[in-house]
This record gives structure tokens, sequence and C-alpha cells, in this order.
């Protein structure tokens, strides 16, 4: 165990911070796409949408934790084998395994609670989600290829999810981009691990012996692409154009390929990637180029003349 990982560990936290910390708040950011089929359907500016498009934000959030809690239980000894999670709290003994059962079961009951008073639909897509992650902890993530389609299958029950909440239909092309982009980023995820852990990768996440640096990145380029040249189309589309009254939507482009290339840089010459959510957080350019595409489709779809 390195230096800086043995002071993270003798640091020990309170069980209140252990609890947090296994409930992993910082990787929340992944449930903002339950927003987006509010914006893009122009309800945005509803705020009993927008209450409801929050509520289900914060359900997935619960729901997320908890699922988070189940596998580092379950992993918690092939965690304390990696050189970044053997610091999590349930893997470094901070947080007893009881306990995390325990804090699990109750926050997946309220997550389910908030799903419920959604109505039936957003329940039923809520407990598709669990029940797509306990598949992949039991048996998808030792699956090549299945492993990454079942972390995409989440960001697309994440999109199903927010359409339902605000009772919209998930148009196409979002189906479709959202696809493209969650396969991307998963892929990246699984090159970014064989970096990192080098010859000892196989000993903490098995089926990483089924991939190599060049399959993943013949792979990252065939979604990468497909991501960028669907969302590309939809904001060309005649439809989009007649929804929106304006093709202002095509001047998002850009930062959408500015995202993709500051990602690809990050992972291939910072060794990010690893954790997604750490990228979207900490990386100031990321940060800016997200913020400007946030304002732009602002400014493209919510200011057209009537």
């Amino acid at each position: 165990m390195d230096s800086a990982a043995t002071a993270a560990v003798a640091a020990r936290r309170s069980l209140p911070k252990a609890l947090l910390a296994a409930a992993r708040p910082a990787q929340w950011v992944k449930n903002a796409v339950i927003l987006v089929p509010a914006v893009f359907a122009l309800r945005a500016t509803e705020p009993g949408a927008m209450l409801r498009a929050i509520v289900a934000t914060a359900a997935f959030c619960l729901l997320s934790s908890a699922t988070y809690i189940g596998n580092d239980i379950a992993d918690r000894e092939r965690d304390r084998a990696h050189p970044e999670k053997r610091t999590r709290a349930i893997a470094s003994g901070e947080l007893p395994v009881a306990t995390a059962a325990v804090a699990g079961a109750l926050v997946a009951l309220v997550g389910l609670g908030a799903a419920f008073a959604l109505g039936p639909s957003f329940l039923l897509v809520a407990l598709g989600y669990l029940a797509l992650q306990g598949a992949y902890s039991s048996l998808l993530k030792r699956m090549a290829v299945l492993d990454v389609f079942a972390i995409a299958g989440g960001f697309v029950l994440r999109v199903v999810a927010g359409a339902e909440a605000v009772d919209v239909p998930i148009s196409n092309w979002l189906y479709l981009t959202t696809l493209f982009l969650a396969l991307f980023l998963a892929l990246e995820k699984r090159r970014a691990e064989l970096t990192l852990l080098g010859p000892e990768a196989v000993l903490h996440r098995g089926i990483l012996s089924e991939y190599s640096i060049g399959l993943l990145d013949q792979l990252v380029a065939i979604v990468g692409s497909g991501a960028v040249i669907t969302y590309s189309l939809y904001t060309l589309a005649p439809e989009t154009i007649r929804k929106f009254g304006t093709d202002r939507l095509k001047l998002t482009i850009p930062f959408v390929l500015v995202g993709v290339f500051r990602y690809l840089y990050l992972v291939h010459r910072r060794n990010a990637g690893g954790q997604p959510e750490r990228v979207l957080v900490r990386d100031r350019g990321m940060q800016l180029t997200l913020l400007g595409y946030a304002a732009m489709v602002a400014w493209a779809i919510y200011t057209r003349k009537p």
C-alpha cells in the first residue's frame, strides 16, 4: 500500500462520514441526465415539471447509492487489491458489512418510495434499473461486451426515467445518443483500468483479461463517432427544426466535439477515465465545455421567437 493510501486509511472516518463515503455522492452527477428529457421537451421553465424531474433525480441518487453499497460489500476483497478502491469505507474496514447492508436497504426503500410517488410507470423504470444493477453485479460484469452494455443500459434507463417523470415521449435521437455516449464512457473506463492496474488488472476485475488496449481503442472509435454523428443529425433533422422553430441547435455541435476530444485527451494523456464523474467534477476544461454547452442549448431553444 502506498503512503497516500496508508494515510487515507489511517485517518479513520466517523461512522456517518463512512456511510456517506460508501454512498458515493460524487457519482450522483451521473443522474443529471434525468433532467435532459425535460430540457429538450421545452418543459424546463415549468415549475411542476421540473419539481418532478428533481424528485426523479433524487430517487435515482438514492437507488444508485444503494447499488454502490451492495457492490462494495460484494467486491470488498477485490477492492483491497486495487490501488484506489482499497481506501473505500467497506474495503478498508471503516464501515462494518452489517451496518452497510442495513443502510443500503434503507436507502433503497426511500428511493423506491420516491419513485412510487411519481407514478407506476416511473416506479417500473426504477425497478428495472435495480434489476439491471443486480444482474450486472452477479453475472454481466463477468461477460465481455455485455458488461459495458449493462453500464450503458443504466444511463439509458435514467433517460427513460426522466421522460416518464415529466410525461413526455423519449426521442429516438436521445435514446441513440445516450446509448452511444454511455458506451463511450464505459469503454474508456475499462481502458483506464487496464492502464492503471497493468498486469494486476485481472486480479481486481477478471473481465479485463478479455480486453486489450487495441481492442478498446477500436470500440471507442466506433461508439464515439456514433455519439457525435447521431447528435449532429438530431440537431439538423427537419423535425427538430420544426419543433424548436430554429436551426440554432446545430451551434452546440462544436461543444460536443470539444467535450469528446477533451475526455479522450484526459484518458489517453492524463490517465483519467477510471472514474468519469471525477473528470466532470474536477477538470476545469470539461466544466467550461459543459457550461458553454448548457448556455448554448438554453439560448438555442428557449429564446427563440414564438
